[in-house]
């Protein structure tokens, strides 16, 4: 039987596996400081591992109306810059949503965030592979307003997160918005660290920062069981409140309409959502072809548990009911090999099913 959910605090614990990433060698200069250690050199600190992700772009939505535009699609509110002192540079803040279809499922996951110009306008990061269908999806409910849609190039989208988590909090970067750099606090939980855009390589921006392998920052994405575009989030077939799009600080459930918002509406004031994405680890060797996606997920007694939705190596994440993760779980793998999984519930959650 499943209990009831137990809230407690979203601060990242300290039990989670130790990061070591992969480094290489960058220039450096200044864009943020570290904090590690007060009166010393500002790049002696641990370093930070800055990864290029190419399979995330922007699009720029610009207008007088792009505010109220945006308002009515996403599932969260827009996020307002913070306030910064006088004479001081404005200090950016992402968020973080999901575009929804009319039956209330997932299309395209975002993080957004306001530009400073004399023009009102945003910046949306999103998967790569489905930037042309979201400014189509954009252009659909455009219909006549002020409001103009292109894709932003000039700027690249990275990852910066700290090398370890004893070496340096999250709070030793400083939040910047420039015109050829804007730095970030990822907004979906602090284990994410930092978005960095930028038409420079990002860790010569960073100081003591160091160019990361980009497998490195998927195997940790899974083990937070954090979900990226759409092979974690498939369009029209994810629910947001499922994807657990809650915790990662991506809807408002008080905010005005907007596209698809009745169903999670619903389920959220029902106050039950029996299956989650959680991150999963394989115990054992993989087949050659791999872990197929959608491949079922069962119990020792072969009851069905949910579908692994996508991983890389020998983490990934699985649609599960929230009740059945415990015991011994495996899939049939279509070399017909079984796989033993175990699934987790990651310690930044703000909530824990049991």
């Amino acid at each position: 039987m499943a209990t009831a959910a137990l809230l407690r605090g979203a601060t990242p614990g300290r039990g989670g596996p130790v990061w070591r990433w992969r480094l290489r060698a960058a220039p450096r200069c200044r864009l943020a400081h570290s904090s590690c250690s007060p009166g010393g050199d500002p790049t002696a600190g641990a370093a930070w591992a800055c990864f290029r992700l190419d399979g995330r772009t922007l699009l720029r939505v610009r207008g007088p109306d792009a505010a109220p535009f945006l308002l009515g699609l996403l599932t969260n509110e827009l996020p307002l810059p913070s306030p910064a002192a006088a004479g001081a540079p404005p200090a950016a803040r992402a968020g973080y949503a999901h575009f929804l279809n009319v039956q209330g499922r997932t299309l395209y996951d975002v993080i957004l965030l306001q530009e400073h110009s004399e023009v009102s306008g945003f910046l949306l990061e999103c998967d790569s592979s489905v930037q042309g269908a979201l400014q189509k999806h954009l252009a659909l409910y455009r219909i006549r307003r002020k409001v103009t849609v292109e894709p932003h190039p000039e700027l690249r989208v990275w990852a910066v997160l700290p090398s370890s988590p004893e070496a340096c909090g999250a709070a030793s970067l400083q939040e910047r918005a420039g015109a050829a750099a804007i730095l970030i606090r990822d907004p979906r939980t602090a284990r994410m660290g930092w978005r960095l855009l930028t038409q420079d390589e990002g860790p010569a921006l960073v100081p003591g920062g160091r160019l990361g392998d980009l497998w490195d920052y998927h195997q940790h994405r899974y083990l937070q069981g954090v979900p990226e575009g759409v092979r974690d989030l498939p369009p029209g077939v994810a629910l947001p409140l499922e994807s657990n799009l809650a915790f990662m600080n991506g809807v408002s459930f008080t905010k005005g309409c907007y596209i698809g918002q009745e169903l999670t509406a619903r389920t959220h004031h029902m106050g039950v959502i029996r299956k989650r994405l959680f991150p999963v680890r394989f115990l054992d060797p993989l087949p050659t072809s791999g872990i197929t996606p959608g491949a079922t997920v069962l119990t020792a007694s072969g009851q069905t548990v949910g579908k692994f939705r996508a991983g890389q190596g020998n983490v990934g994440l699985a649609l599960l009911w929230s009740e059945k993760i415990k015991g011994p779980l495996h899939i049939r793998a279509s070399e017909g090999a079984q796989v033993a999984l175990a699934a987790s519930v990651p310690d930044w959650w703000p909530t824990v099913s049991k």
